[in-house]
């Protein structure tokens, strides 16, 4: 099998397919970038566990008969505060406390829809994600939540550099740590929540992680860090986009394959190097 890019430009006469290609660029950016300051920090389970919560959210959602995307983002930023006042204020670790939150959260879905009937197909499908279906209004908070959170790490970037790598010395100089700790995982939190639609629960994950992995591999500068994780997520979007309407394969997980591979390329690479 071959993808036929001819017909792949054809695909994006449609609107939808317009709508999964910007929300899916924002996305990978998003994910990118902050996927970096996770890892480096050593949260990278928190997009697990935030889209475990967001799970419980879309079938509380689906149980209300509110759009799913609207309760997703305020449960899933509580969620983030309450995993950074757990991992602050008790005796628990950073691991332990989204341990906590994660399972109560998935835990909290799974008896929501076990308890109303008929609507499982639709929460089956926010489990592996459905970036074709995509709305104008959440493209539209993709927007917003991307110039945010991109000129918030711009403004900040000196303190985040220096709590990316050592808290304790970065308190010692006077960084704001606590506020930078907060905004990270508010922008995270509705980072996950919006891309639960896109790449599904189970797979969200993997697109804050990888990207980010991938770019550690080779880059020795943190600004560059920062780009190429952006530039492979975008990559893998793409690449993954094109398999999804070429093969008719599940989009979200397409995505994920795409990034894992590009994460294995750079990974020999730079063992080669």
């Amino acid at each position: 099998m071959t993808i036929n890019f001819m017909e792949l430009l054809n695909f994006f006469n449609y609107d939808f397919l317009i709508r999964a290609l910007l929300a899916g660029s924002m996305l990978a950016i998003l994910a990118g970038v902050l996927g970096v300051f996770l890892v480096l920090r050593k949260l990278s389970l928190i997009g697990d566990g935030l889209s475990h919560v967001s799970f419980g959210a879309v079938a509380l959602g689906l149980l209300l008969g509110i759009y799913p995307f609207y309760v997703s983002l305020p449960i899933t930023a509580i969620a983030a505060f309450l995993i950074f006042r757990l991992s602050e204020r008790s005796k628990f670790y950073g691991d332990a406390a989204i341990g906590i939150v994660s399972s109560v959260g998935i835990a909290g879905g799974v008896i929501i829809a076990s308890l109303a009937q008929g609507f499982n197909v639709d929460l089956f499908s926010y489990l592996f994600g459905s970036l074709l279906a995509i709305s104008w209004n959440e493209l539209y908070f993709l927007l917003v939540l991307t110039i945010v959170s991109l000129g918030f790490i711009v403004y900040y970037y000196r303190p985040l550099f220096a709590l990316a790598f050592d808290e304790m010395a970065a308190k010692a100089l006077g960084v704001k740590v606590k506020f930078l700790n907060t905004v990270l995982l508010l922008l995270t939190a509705l980072t996950v929540a919006a891309a639960v639609k896109a790449v599904g629960v189970m797979l969200v994950s993997a697109l804050l992680i990888l990207p980010a992995a991938s770019a550690l591999q080779l880059s020795k500068n943190f600004k560059v860090t920062l780009f190429s994780a952006a530039a492979w997520a975008l990559l893998s979007v793409l690449i993954g986009l094109a398999c999804s309407l070429s093969f008719n394969l599940p989009t979200g997980a397409s995505i994920v394959m795409a990034s894992f591979f590009i994460f294995i390329f750079n990974y020999f690479l730079a063992r080669w190097r």
